[in-house]
């Protein structure tokens, strides 16, 4: 539900925000596929904008602010509420055909007046399509410790967190549906855009 309490509807446009202690990183251009009690689902299309404030990313630009919008088939994102992790899909070639099931480690979703709210916590698992999966960037949180944007604990709770998705998938258990690799967007649907001030939102 939104802030005033109404669930937002199927192709509503919002914002997906990272906001690191308050702040704000990015932002990015979306669509609600499905707002449920159990159940977020977000649309990243394809040519859907992305935002980055003036302000430096720990001392350097942010990673994707070379591009201002996101490219290929678009993302979907499944997050099931107080969860520290979403489930990404991606799809590649003229056939839309599933690239990878995608674990985003992030902090759970907070509803802001504009969309939704979140934190990338850099560690992620990619799932081939034959089920077979691998760690990503998990090299880079003892850095990140370094440069201030985690504590120890932190970083520790983040990996206990990827290893507890990586286990449920040893023992053969997804929580989300094989059928979320062959939806597709509603062709009417528009290509949102990022309002002015969307940094600046509560």
């Amino acid at each position: 539900m939104s802030e005033s309490g109404a669930y937002r509807r199927a192709g509503e446009p919002i914002v997906r925000r990272d906001v690191w202690r308050g702040r704000p990183v990015v932002g990015w251009g979306g669509l609600v596929v499905s707002d449920a009690d159990d159940l977020l689902v977000l649309y990243m299309p394809g040519g859907g904008p992305l935002g980055f404030p003036p302000e430096d990313f720990f001392g350097a630009p942010h990673p994707w602010s070379g591009k201002d919008r996101w490219e290929g088939h678009g993302v979907l994102q499944l997050q099931r509420p107080g969860e520290m992790h979403a489930v990404w899909v991606f799809w590649d070639g003229p056939d839309r055909n599933l690239a990878a099931w995608y674990v985003n480690i992030q902090e759970p979703f907070r509803r802001s007046p504009i969309g939704f709210d979140t934190q990338d916590l850099e560690l992620d698992i990619v799932i081939e399509p034959d089920g077979s999966w691998s760690w990503k960037d998990d090299e880079q949180l003892e850095a990140w410790i370094e440069r201030g944007r985690w504590t120890r604990d932190e970083v520790d709770a983040i990996r206990a967190e990827g290893h507890r998705v990586a286990a449920e998938l040893d023992a053969g258990r997804r929580w989300w549906s094989d059928d979320w690799a062959a939806w597709e967007p509603d062709p009417s649907w528009p290509v949102p855009a990022l309002p002015a001030g969307w940094a600046l939102a509560p």
